[in-house]
C-alpha cells in the first residue's frame, strides 16, 4: 500500500530543501534489525520526495529476524525528524555529501507498522507510558574501546594507550580521537555533556544530553556509527563489545530514565522524600528489579556480555538499588534540580539493541507503577564486599551468570516477552539460543592451554 499522491508535510518539505542546500548526493536510509545491527540502503538524493511519499521497498527475508521468503516485501518509511548530514563524508573532500534518515519499517501487505521492527517495539512502550500519562526521557552512557589495526587493517586487541580513569596525555593518547568524534557528533546535532578516558586501558566514554526515549535510542545507533567511522580515520578500530580483554573492566551502557507528566513535571521527583524520589520512581525501580533477570537477556544479549557481569570489575550484578554507591543494579544519581531526578540502570551494555533494551526497561518499570510494587530500602554498603551469607540476609539476588540462564528467565517472564511482542520475542530467542548453543559446543584457546597437555 503506497501513498503516491500524498503531499509532503512541512517537515518533509524542509528536509528536501535542506538536501538541495547542502549539496547532498546520496541518502542513507537506515533501520535496525532485531539483533541491533544498523542496516541501510543508499539512494540518490533525487529520490527523497519519492521516499517520503511512497517509501523504499526492500526484501525483509534477507534481514535477521524479520520475515520468511513468502512474506518478504517490506517498505522503509523515512522519519523526517531524523535527517542529518554525515560529517565525515564531507570532510573527506568528496564531491557532494551524504545524509541519513532513520526509517520505520512498514508491512506492505497491510500498510501497517511491521511488528518485528525494533523501533516500533519501542514506540509501543512509549504509547503505553502515554496512556498512563507519562512521557519518557532517557540518557545513555556508552563505553567503548579503541584498538590498533594490524598491517591488513584488521582489528587487534592492542590498545593505543595505557591511560586510566580521567587520565590526561601522554597516558591518554586518544584525546584527539575523542575530540574528532565529538565534533562529528555535534555536527549531527548531539549535545555533548562530557568525555573522558575510562578505567581500563584503551577504554573511553562520551556522554550526550538526555532526550525523549525514541530520539535517544536513535542516537545510540548514530553514536556507534560515528565512533567507528571517525576511529577508522585514525587507523583505529572502535568496538562496543562488552568484554574484549579478559581480567580488566568491560564496557557498559548505563541508562538513565525519568518520567514526565503532561504538564512537564518530573514524576520521579519528590522534594519531601529522603532520596528526592517519588512513589512512582520507587515503583518503577521495583518493577525493573523484579524483572531484572529476564531483562538481562535483552540488555545484555551476547555470550560475551556475561564475561563483563562478574564480581570484581565494577560491573553491577546484584539485584538491588542504592542512593550512594555503584555496586547495585540501579542507582539514584545526585540531581541538582528537580527536573534531573532519575534512576540509573547500570547493567545494560553497548552490544544491546537500544530500541529493545529501552522498551523492556520501560515496560518493566511501568509494570511496577501499575501494580504499585513496594521498593526495598536502598543498600548503602558496598555489595561487592558482601559474602554469600550476607547477601542472603539482605535478600539480594544476582543476575544470570550466562546468556542461557538469561534466556530461561526471559521465557518465564510474560511482562518482558509481551514487551517485545510475539514476533520479536520468538525471533530474538531463536537467534540467541542458537548463539549460546554454538558457544557451548566450541572449544576455547583457554581450554586447550589448560587441559590439552594436562590430561
Amino acid at each position: 500500500m503506497t501513498n503516491d499522491n500524498s503531499e509532503l508535510d512541512e517537515r518533509e518539505q524542509a528536509v528536501v530543501e535542506k538536501i538541495d542546500e547542502e549539496g547532498i548526493d546520496f541518502l542513507r536510509l537506515q533501520f535496525t534489525d532485531i539483533l541491533g545491527t544498523v542496516k541501510n540502503v543508499s539512494v540518490p538524493a533525487s529520490q527523497a520526495e519519492k521516499a517520503f511519499r511512497e517509501g523504499i521497498y526492500f526484501d525483509g527475508s534477507s534481514i535477521d529476524g524479520f520475515v520468511r521468503i513468502q512474506e518478504s516485501d517490506m517498505r522503509l518509511k523515512p522519519d523526517s525528524e531524523t535527517f542529518s548530514v554525515l560529517p565525515w563524508r564531507t570532510r573527506e573532500g568528496e564531491t557532494g555529501g551524504a545524509a541519513r534518515l532513520i526509517c520505520d519499517v512498514i508491512n506492505t501487505s497491510t500498510g501497517e507498522p511491521f511488528e518485528g521492527d525494533p523501533r516500533y517495539v519501542l514506540k509501543q512502550a512509549l504509547d503505553r507510558a502515554e496512556e498512563m500519562g507519562y512521557t519518557v526521557n532517557a540518557a545513555p552512557e556508552p563505553e567503548f574501546f579503541l584498538f590498533e589495526e594490524d598491517e591488513n587493517g584488521r582489528a587487534t586487541t592492542k590498545t593505543n594507550d595505557a591511560g586510566g580513569y580521567f587520565d590526561l596525555a601522554p597516558k591518554d593518547l586518544a584525546s584527539d580521537v575523542r575530540r574528532d568524534i565529538i565534533y562529528g557528533l555535534e555536527d549531527m546535532g548531539f549535545e555533548i555533556e562530557a568525555s573522558h578516558h575510562e578505567v581500563a586501558e584503551g577504554q573511553h566514554e562520551i556522554n550526550f544530553e538526555y532526550d525523549d526515549a525514541l530520539t535517544t535510542a536513535d542516537n545510540v545507533g548514530t553514536f556507534r556509527t560515528v565512533v567507528r567511522a571517525i576511529a577508522a580515520q585514525h587507523d583505529l578500530h572502535a568496538t562496543f563489545m562488552p568484554k574484549p580483554i579478559p581480567r580488566i573492566n568491560g564496557s557498559g551502557m548505563h541508562a538513565h530514565f525519568s518520567l514526565f507528566t503532561e504538564d512537564g513535571t518530573n514524576a520521579f521527583h519528590d522534594a519531601d522524600d529522603e532520596f528526592n524520589l517519588s512513589e512512582e520512581a520507587k515503583q518503577f525501580t521495583a518493577g525493573v528489579l523484579e524483572h531484572a533477570k529476564a531483562l538481562a537477556a535483552v540488555t545484555n544479549p551476547t555470550v560475551n556480555s556475561y564475561k563483563r557481569l562478574v564480581p570484581g570489575y565494577e560491573a553491577p550484578v546484584y539485584v538491588a538499588w542504592s542512593d550512594r554507591n555503584r555496586s547495585a543494579l540501579i542507582r539514584k544519581p545526585a540531581a541538582r534540580v528537580p527536573a534531573a531526578s532519575r534512576i540509573e540502570a547500570r547493567f545494560p551494555d553497548p552490544s544491546c539493541n537500544p530500541y529493545l533494551a529501552f522498551a523492556v526497561l520501560i515496560h518493566a518499570g511501568l509494570d511496577g507503577i501499575e501494580r504499585g510494587l513496594d521498593c526495598d530500602e536502598p543498600v548503602r554498603e558496598n555489595i561487592y564486599e558482601f559474602d554469600e551469607q550476607k547477601r542472603q540476609e539482605y535478600g539480594i539476588e544476582t543476575l544470570p551468570s550466562n546468556l542461557g540462564e538469561a534466556l530461561d528467565a526471559l521465557a518465564e517472564d510474560d511482562v518482558v516477552t509481551d514487551a517485545l511482542g510475539e514476533h520479536v520475542a520468538e525471533k530474538f530467542v531463536e537467534a540467541k539460543r542458537s548463539e549460546f548453543d554454538d558457544y557451548r559446543v566450541d572449544v576455547s584457546d583457554w581450554e586447550l592451554d589448560r587441559y590439552l597437555e594436562t590430561f
